[in-house]
């Protein structure tokens, strides 16, 4: 059996299809022009496909009548397939046979842990780059949602066999930086000269941080920089408060359950280099021309509304000349085969330009993918929660987890579409019920567990084969059938970078499983339907064990 039966089902389907229509006459085909999908109303059948529809004008016949002849043409032998019928103007909805419900059950019970995983990406080398928050601050709530978006779509590419890299882009390069280090050397003298002494840029940051930073280099060197040059003092200062607040960007995120392989420094595509040598390579292709004393990028030859300028007129490259670079390196020097992105809702015009530069640069179509996000807005009974309950001070993620735990931030922050405002519940998020969705799941997963040591505790046989045909409740047959969509959802989601449409689907796999276990006995049924049951629950198990270990969820045993 293949890595999953609804996949094999559905390639099979299409075959069928392919067959039928070259026999009703249709020659200039190909397999990929045939459409399949799985009806959300079960009454339409398991599969349907508006193929009839699609190729009707080209065969000379009504949609319908093409679908009779070909219906007419189909053989089922060897498949999992009891009937096909036409619906509506033309659509050809195909039935499937019980057995490969059973059949899908025992292949997740034989897979156990690898169940879900996929052989789709093997030999593609992948590189998901998310949060990158600058290191001028500590991490706020947009670059949390970030962190659980982009490490769940890293888990998802991993999940389907691709070379997998997580990156971090320290931005620790070009003006921000530059108003980070007159800020700190400010607070510095300010405090040894007095508030006059010095004053923050107009552009600077006037956070504790700043001041919390400054405060920790005095403590350890004093006034040792009181006398030295500008540049010294701006240097000293600046790499000691960088390292500081990565270490504590580091710490958040370990906390959090996220660790990159790389953190990549925009400084270094300077110091090697890279920087330069990619302005000169679109200078010499013609990309770039000099207006009002700046460097400009012709992003309108892509498509974009305006040009942009890539090295401002004080000679100081903006943010966007680095990403050239910075991409360029990824595809061009380390050779990724497909970038992705994921860049807060405040970034949303970097977007265009970014795939213009990597069009110019010469990067295949469709390698790099930008996920936008939108904002978290956290509530608290109903309204808007600012301020910690621990610190008193504006809610991090630290005191975020410390109140909810990480598994519910987690999951949280993957329950909606990334282009969806997510207004997070922190009441809700904290309630040991299962109306909340996390403690749902999790309840789902530990109701089995107990199952189980409750049939051994009394002494029932839980080795051994099951005649899982005696498995035909409505309850039995909808929660397999959920199972076994498993697979496709982790296809799913690596096509359209949606993480959510995993915590949606275990959710369902809970509720359905609740379900049954409302509506039919377990423990003290019928010996035949005991051992096939414990081996449908076994299944859930694992399904939900797997999809939660993939989101970095804990699956308890007792809750």
């Amino acid at each position: 059996m293949s890595e999953s039966i609804k996949y094999e089902i559905m390639t099979g389907i299409k075959d069928i299809l392919f067959s039928s229509a070259k026999a009703a006459g249709i020659f200039d085909i190909s397999i990929d022009d045939i459409g399949v999908e799985i009806p959300n109303d079960k009454a339409n059948g398991d599969f349907s496909s508006n193929f009839a529809l699609v190729m009707a004008k080209r065969a000379g016949m009504n949609p319908r009548k093409l679908a009779s002849v070909m219906v007419e043409q189909m053989s089922f032998d060897k498949t999992y397939i009891d009937e096909a019928k036409i619906a509506g103007p033309g659509f050809i909805n195909f039935y499937l046979s019980p057995a490969y419900l059973y059949d899908g059950l025992m292949n997740i019970l034989e897979l156990g842990q690898e169940y879900g995983k996929l052989k789709t990406g093997m030999g593609i080398k992948v590189m998901v780059e998310f949060v990158s928050a600058n290191p001028t601050g500590p991490l706020h709530m947009g670059n949390a949602r970030g962190g659980a978006l982009g490490d769940l779509i890293a888990s998802v590419f991993e999940q389907i066999g691709c070379d997998v890299t997580k990156e971090y882009y320290v931005n620790d390069a070009g003006n921000q930086i530059y108003n980070f280090s007159k800020s700190l050397e400010a607070r510095y003298l300010q405090h040894f000269l007095g508030k006059d002494a010095a004053m923050i840029p107009e552009d600077g940051y006037q956070g504790e941080d700043i001041t919390a930073n400054v405060n920790k280099y005095i403590d350890l060197y004093s006034d040792k920089l009181l006398l030295a040059d500008e540049e010294t003092r701006l240097l000293e200062l600046t790499v000691f408060a960088l390292k500081n607040n990565i270490a504590g960007i580091r710490s958040a995120l370990a906390l959090y359950g996220i660790s990159f392989d790389n953190w990549f420094s925009e400084q270094s595509l300077y110091d090697n280099g890279e920087f330069d040598s990619t302005i000169s390579q679109l200078e010499k292709d013609g990309l770039t021309y000099d207006a009002d004393g700046a460097k400009w990028f012709k992003t309108t030859e892509y498509g974009c509304d305006k040009d942009d300028v890539i090295i401002k007129s004080s000679g100081i490259p903006t943010y966007f000349a680095s990403d050239i670079a910075y991409h360029r390196n990824k595809f061009f020097i380390r050779k990724y085969d497909k970038v992705i992105n994921l860049l807060g809702a405040d970034h949303h015009g970097h977007v265009a330009r970014m795939y213009a530069a990597c069009e110019a640069l010469g990067v295949k179509k469709d390698s790099l993918k930008i996920v936008v996000f939108q904002l978290v807005n956290l509530m608290r009974n109903g309204q808007t929660a600012r301020m910690s309950k621990r610190t008193g001070k504006a809610i991090s993620l630290e005191d975020l987890i410390d109140e909810v735990g990480r598994d519910a931030v987690r999951f949280f922050f993957n329950m909606k579409a990334s282009g969806s405002h997510l207004d997070f519940d922190i009441d809700l998020a904290s309630k040991q019920s299962n109306e909340n969705p996390v403690y749902y799941v999790q309840y789902a997963h530990a109701r089995i567990c107990s199952l189980f040591k409750k049939a051994d505790d009394e002494g029932f046989d839980l080795i051994g084969e099951a005649d899982l045909t005696v498995l035909k409740s409505d309850e039995e047959r909808l929660l397999i059938d959920r199972l076994l969509d498993y697979p496709e959802e982790i296809r799913i989601c690596a096509n359209t970078l949606e993480p959510s449409r995993l915590t949606r689907y275990a959710i369902d796999v809970a509720s359905l499983f609740h379900s049954f276990y409302n509506a039919q006995r377990i423990i003290g049924s019928d010996k035949d339907v005991f051992a096939a049951r414990m081996m449908l629950i076994r299944a859930v198990k694992t399904v939900i064990g797997n999809v939660l270990s993939l989101m970095k969820i804990n699956a308890p045993e007792r809750m």
